[in-house]
This record gives C-alpha cells, structure tokens and sequence, in this order.
C-alpha cells in the first residue's frame, strides 16, 4: 500500500510505504518534523479537514483565521 503524505508547512507531497503509518518523519524539501496518521485514522483525519474549511480560529491574541 502507498501513502501519499503531505508536509503542513510547505506543501511538498511525495509517495511513503505503507509502513511510514504512524510514524514521524522530516519532510524532504523543508525538514520539518510531521505526523503520518495510522491508517484507521486518515477517514477520522479527512473529516476533520473536510469540518476546519468552514471554520473560523481564533488565537490567543484575537486574530482570526479562515
């Protein structure tokens, strides 16, 4: 099986094993440190996304994002 991952910081994507689930790796373009999900968790992970697009944050200091 392949996992397509995704770095949270710059975007980059590239093809993983299966056996990367569950485990952290650095990102190959910017050296990040990230989270590859367990394989039960990517349908719980894509729901999340699929909520946050329609989500407005706010930090501690009052901004606001989305």
């Amino acid at each position: 099986m392949q996992i397509i991952a995704q770095c949270p910081a710059c975007g980059n994507s590239w093809q993983l094993k299966g056996s990367a689930a569950d485990r952290r790796i650095n990102c190959r373009k910017c050296g990040k440190l990230f989270k590859v999900p367990r394989l039960d968790e990517v349908p719980k992970a894509t729901k999340m996304i699929k909520q946050a697009k329609g989500t407005i944050y706010v930090d501690e200091t009052g901004k606001t994002y989305g």
